[in-house]
């Protein structure tokens, strides 16, 4: 780019003194392309003057190492025109080029942009215009973001080619026909005019494409494949009008050497490869149009007293909406009343049906078996799970992985040398043989047989259909770059507590110091009102059994990884492990022995304490049923060649009884919620390749230290955001089902980038000797797309782990 006086106002949030506009403007004015800068605090805004556009990019980065945020804007839009890997380059970088825009991905196989952006620096017209200029067609009206198009305008796309490919064929095989009988003496050569009649409908109305596309790119400043194309069959086409205008009565006959047929098929086998190419790209988006196809169109509510039906997008927060049986369910929402079975299979890919009664969450999408449900409306629009499942799909099958960045580099340089190659045959067969028509047409092979589409096309394919086959079964996957790695991990981290356990523990001791069990498990569930952890919860439930007045804690405070303090009586009253024990200086020897059977019985012990007194008042211990798939899931890994690992806060007895019934290989006891991280950043430094699987607050840090994040839907949305794999059942058997995905969908991208790769380099050197006639070259042209597009369904196949394959045993 080249150099200017560019002057930038940015937005800046977290700022919240005038150090903090100090420290901002010293770290900016270090960059070497950034010229003056001024931050203003109580507007929150820097204004900067910097040598270039490309200086924003380290602008941006240099703020958020600071400490601050630059708030951003998303664009998504699809692109009309792309036709290889070379289109998706240019596209990229025109619109890179815009100031403000941080990064442009383009996914070819679904003709889908995503644009990252300062916030308020980039419009829509901009990005239009960027994408005119670069040659293609910017669309912002679409309906899916991940499918590129609607069903409706796709299909439409796919029988206006199967219309041309059939004018195509009727044209061309006149002229092709005839080349079968020629090598048994027959000769069936339709007159050069004919054949001139023929060809030329082909080559300038059903091949007109190519001309336009090829005109759009040269215009930008590039190449690309239909450049190829159209420069390879426009040579054979003008050669053969040569022929035929100058050769005199043989060539009015056909009798002398015309190109006609070679110019119409190579045209009518790339429509072909296209048309298949289209009908396996829409194959490709069927696990998103399975997903927008579970949305109701409308609902059926309560309002004053009666049952009126509303377009869904009417619905409002706090509706009460009726699901008749056998209806989907129009909405996020807690059952108000009723009982039913849920068929929520297409949202967690569960195939029993599972139980709802007043009190449960439902989620929109589902189907309602058997019962009348009155449900109250908690989400709507794009907040409904169904909707942010759709988003985490598409933002996933958008994404490139960083294997493409590679095919990128290679695109980008394609077309010139292919050109280059396309001359340098030419030279070299006039030249050494004298006959400049065989260097035409071997030259014009070349130009056909090095088509970049198939480069275009080997990642992105394989992402769209891994990323919608794990969403089929109940793994939703973050971005790209989460499927890629994933298949290269060599140890899983599993949090203990609602992972590998229910996470739905019960009292199951209690002891006072004063004899007084019901006092002491009175005030620890007054301490426990309001949280939701689950042993709280395990406190709380018993209290209801037993049926304890609770009398109000105050000053509740939370202890992170240690338990939890308050006031109950005017007294500080802790509850928690043995380390806040330790950190408060009480003693609890006095119940060692019982404390030892208990934690080698796989209990967790908690210890309510008086923190003024520092006198021990009581202990509960607590137990989690093991979940039934946790032994199969260790088992299957196993058998996948990955270690495990657990890292619990949980005392060690219980921790080695865990450990030793699953098999698994290693563990960490007593863990607090901050070392788990640093543990998981241990075993990353060692050149393990880790996975992290959790469900709640205390693990997102761990979640988000690791190569890959799993976090568990039945667990906190701050898990979920930072993992980059989401579970929606709490089955960890869909963890090595993860894994197993990610390494057969990298299979393919490798398969197929092989394949792209190796037509060009077996049949560039090929047609250079002379050895492929200009329409085989473009038969195998097209056969190189759709046999990727092809490899990359075949994925489909792939089924599930099955929970019979393993004795269970409990």
């Amino acid at each position: 780019m080249s150099s200017l006086n560019l002057n930038v106002t940015l937005p800046i949030r977290g700022m919240t003194c005038a150090s903090c506009a100090t420290r901002i403007e010293k770290v900016l004015t270090k960059l070497t392309a950034v010229r003056n800068v001024s931050v203003n605090l109580s507007t929150e805004m820097a204004n900067l003057e910097l040598q270039s556009t490309d200086a924003l990019a380290a602008v941006h980065q240099a703020i958020i190492k600071s400490g601050f945020e630059v708030p951003e804007d998303t664009a998504d839009f699809r692109v009309k025109g792309m036709t290889c890997a070379t289109c998706v380059n240019n596209v990229e970088k025109f619109l890179l080029e815009i100031p403000g825009v941080l990064s442009a991905t383009v996914n070819l196989a679904t003709e889908h942009v995503h644009i990252k952006s300062i916030k308020g620096m980039v419009s829509n017209p901009q990005l239009t215009r960027a994408v005119a200029d670069a040659g293609y067609e910017a669309q912002f009206a679409i309906q899916g973001a991940a499918a590129g198009k609607s069903d409706a305008g796709r299909l439409k796309e796919i029988r206006q080619e199967k219309m041309h490919l059939l004018i195509s064929a009727a044209l061309t095989l006149p002229l092709a026909l005839p080349m079968l009988f020629e090598p048994f003496g027959i000769s069936l050569m339709l007159p050069g005019w004919a054949q001139w009649l023929l060809a030329t409908p082909v080559q300038f109305w059903l091949g007109a494409r190519f001309y336009k596309a090829a005109y759009k790119s040269v215009r930008a400043g590039s190449g690309n494949m239909d450049l190829l194309v159209a420069l390879g069959t426009s040579a054979a086409y003008l050669l053969s009008v040569f022929q035929l205008f100058k050769g005199g009565e043989h060539a009015q006959h056909g009798m002398q050497d015309l190109y006609f047929e070679g110019s119409a098929v190579i045209i009518t086998f790339i429509l072909f490869g296209k048309f298949l190419e289209s009908r396996a790209k829409q194959q490709t988006t069927a696990a998103i149009r399975a997903l927008q196809a579970l949305r109701p169109n409308t609902a059926r509510i309560i309002k004053n007293g009666e049952e009126i039906e509303l377009s869904i997008d009417e619905v409002k927060r706090n509706d009460i909406v009726v699901v008749r049986p056998g209806e989907r369910i129009p909405v996020d929402g807690e059952v108000l009343e009723g009982n039913s079975q849920i068929d929520e299979s297409l949202l967690t890919g569960e195939s029993m049906p599972v139980t709802k009664s007043k009190g449960d969450i439902v989620t929109g999408g589902s189907i309602n078996a058997d019962g009348l449900l009155k449900i109250v409306t908690t989400a709507i629009g794009s907040e409904t799970t169904l909707s942010r499942i759709i988003r985490l799909v598409e933002n996933a099958q958008a994404a490139k992985a960083p294997i493409q960045r590679l095919v990128d580099k290679v695109s980008g340089i394609f077309v010139p040398i292919v050109l280059a190659l396309a001359l340098v045959t030419f030279l070299a067969w006039g030249i050494f043989t004298a006959n400049w028509e065989m260097a035409l047409i071997n030259s014009v092979a070349v130009l056909v047989i090095a088509c970049p589409c198939a480069l275009g096309l080997a990642t992105p394919t394989s992402i769209m259909v891994g990323t919608g086959l794990a969403a089929k079964n109940g793994i939703l996957i973050k971005d790209a770059e989460a499927l890629e790695v994933t298949h290269s991990i060599t140890t899983v981290a599993f949090d203990k507590t609602g992972t590998l356990t229910e996470g739905k523990p019960r009292v199951s001791f209690l002891l006072s110091s004063n004899k007084d069990d019901l006092t002491t498990l009175s005030w620890v569930a007054s301490l426990q009102q309001g949280s939701e952890h689950p042993l709280a919860k395990a406190v709380l439930h018993k209290a209801q059994e037993l049926s304890l007045s609770i009398s109000p804690a105050t000053d509740i405070k939370a202890i992170p990884g240690r338990g939890i303090e308050g006031f109950i009586d005017g007294k500080r009253i802790i509850f928690g492990s043995k380390r806040l024990m330790a950190e408060s200086a009480v003693d609890i020897s006095e119940n060692q022995e019982i404390l030892m059977r208990l934690e080698n019985e796989g209990n967790t012990v908690s210890f309510l304490a008086d923190a003024l007194s520092h006198q021990l008042l009581g202990l509960i211990a607590f137990t989690d049923t093991i979940k039934i798939s946790a032994k199969q899931t260790v088992l299957e890994l196993n058998r996948l060649g990955i270690k495990t690992l657990m890292l619990t806060g949980d005392n060690r007895g219980s921790a080695q009884l865990v450990a030793n019934q699953l098999g698994i290989d290693d563990f960490r006891a007593e863990v607090l919620p901050e070392d788990k991280s640093k543990i998981i950043q241990e075993f990353a430094a060692r050149g393990e390749k880790i996975a992290m699987v959790g469900d709640g607050i205390n693990d997102a840090p761990a979640l988000a230290s690791a190569h890959v994040g799993f976090a568990m839907s039945t667990g906190t949305d701050v898990a979920m955001h930072s993992a980059g794999i989401t579970l929606m059942r709490g089955n960890p058997l869909l963890i090595p089902d993860a894994i197993e995905i990610s390494r057969k969908t990298y299979a393919k991208i490798r398969q197929n980038l092989f394949w792209a790769f190796i037509y060009n380099l077996i049949g560039i050197p090929l047609a250079a000797l002379g050895y492929l006639s200009p329409m085989i070259a473009g038969a195998a042209m097209a056969l190189s797309s759709v046999s990727v597009v092809s490899n990359a369904l075949l994925l489909k196949r792939w089924k599930p782990f099955q929970t019979d394959k393993f004795e269970v045993k409990k």
